[in-house]
């Protein structure tokens, strides 16, 4: 084994530039959902991010669809409305199963949700600081997480708070706390693959309808398979054997045909591998889609993702594990947060078995994910919101969609606010507390 080379760093003292009541780390989908329940809540709340904008998958990974909206009363609604007020809403057509909920899915402008977002959170009193990354983390001599520090191009920074809230995706700040976690499959510890997505243009919605899924009902899966056919008939094969077009408007679509096998949410090698062969493979693809000529003669790609899509990371350890179970058995929860109706969506770790979605028996009934499974179990006065909440394997691969990601943030967000201004852990909050909270921001 090679020995590990080492450099020790010369001690310092870094400043403490802001105290609060509430950082949230990660300003995804759960990120925003958390800094907004928290602000609205009366607390006063800094959103740090690492890129630059607000959005997360949603718009440095250009996602431009919102999966599992349904029961999701607050801070995702409020976000629908205005995007249909400004016209940068796309409903999708009612999931065939669900056909009395017709807005179980939709999609959005990638530059509008920048744009809103950030009118949203600097309307709630929420401080927002860009292109800033969590390195460190120090709980006291009682386990209280108190300071984080950051990295940014104004140096090593410390920031203290009476609670945070962990919305990074890969629960990188909890991770440094000391939490304990899990990550991937139990037998195998593979996760899912990533992908990285484009957007493309120079297409007409109605010439090339037999290939997009915007009419869920009528189109269905086979838009997948007709897509793949049309690659195959261009010569080439995507790592993703069920490539998947989304509108966006009439000129416009998202593609998602990438996966990348094998490789580590928590690893930068690995991140950076799987970028750069997911824009190779975009860039394939859509050089062969448009030497079809005909509908496809004037396609081109007009961007690819600044952030590639992490399906899965860490799982954070909690003082509840939404388990298989209740996904499965539809669990109900006294200190229900978010209700689920996605399903189990594994998309395939073996490439040599399947490059599409991986086949199981698991069937999710509509399930609670309770507060308990959003607070960390070996640190005090810090939750998670997102994917790196605390749940099993397949659990995790049904609630990590971003409707739920936003009410997960919601919940926490009320929680850690709650608990900052009455100086009590989060779990021993009254739940009534919780629920006026919840009930408030309905109205906003």
């Amino acid at each position: 084994m090679t020995q590990q080379i080492t450099f020790h760093e010369p001690s310092q003292s870094t400043p403490i530039i802001q105290q609060t009541d509430v950082i949230v780390c990660g300003a995804g989908p759960a990120g925003i959902g958390a800094a907004l329940a928290a602000a609205r809540s009366g607390a006063r709340v800094q959103l740090i991010e690492v890129h630059g904008c607000l959005g997360g998958v949603w718009t440095a990974g250009l996602l431009t669809w919102i999966i599992d909206a349904l029961e999701k009363p607050g801070i995702l609604v409020d976000l629908m409305q205005r995007l249909e007020e400004r016209g940068a809403m796309i409903v999708r057509d009612c999931n065939p199963k669900l056909p009395e909920k017709p807005q179980s899915a939709f999609g959005y402008d990638v530059e509008t949700m920048k744009v809103l977002l950030e009118e949203m959170c600097i309307e709630a009193g929420v401080h927002v600081r860009y292109h800033t990354r969590v390195v460190a983390a120090s709980a006291d001599e009682e386990n209280n997480l108190t300071t984080i520090m950051t990295e940014s191009k104004s140096g090593r920074e410390a920031w203290q708070a009476k609670a945070f809230v962990d919305c990074t995706g890969e629960g990188d700040l909890a991770a440094l706390a000391g939490c304990g976690f899990d990550y991937g499959d139990p037998v195998t510890g593979k996760a899912q693959p990533m992908s990285l997505l484009a957007i493309i243009g120079g297409v007409n919605a109605a010439e090339i309808a037999p290939f997009h899924r915007f009419h869920a009902g009528s189109t269905g899966p086979s838009a997948k398979e007709e897509l793949l056919k049309e690659m195959r008939r261009a010569g080439v094969n995507p790592s993703y054997e069920a490539p998947t077009l989304f509108k966006i408007t009439d000129n416009l679509f998202t593609l998602m045909t990438h996966h990348q096998y094998n490789v580590c949410g928590m690893n930068a090698d690995d991140i950076t591998s799987a970028t750069i062969a997911g824009r190779r493979e975009l860039h394939e693809m859509v050089r062969a889609l448009k030497s079809l000529g005909g509908v496809w003669k004037s396609l081109h790609l007009a961007s690819t993702a600044e952030q590639i899509g992490i399906r899965e990371g860490r799982r954070i350890h909690g003082l509840y594990t939404v388990s298989t179970e209740d996904v499965i058995g539809g669990a109900r929860h006294a200190d229900a947060v978010c209700r689920c109706h996605f399903s189990v969506d594994i998309h395939s770790t073996d490439p040599t078995e399947n490059k599409a979605i991986a086949k199981h028996h698991y069937k999710a009934v509509p399930y609670d994910i309770p507060l308990r499974a959003l607070i960390a179990r070996d640190v005090n006065y810090l939750l998670m919101a997102g994917r790196c909440i605390s749940g099993s394997f397949e659990a995790h691969a049904s609630y990590r969609v971003t409707g739920n990601a936003v009410a997960l943030g919601q919940g926490a967000g009320v929680a850690a606010a709650l608990s900052a201004k009455h100086q009590i852990l989060p779990q021993d909050l009254p739940w009534e507390l919780i629920e006026k909270a919840q009930q408030r921001l309905k109205h906003f």
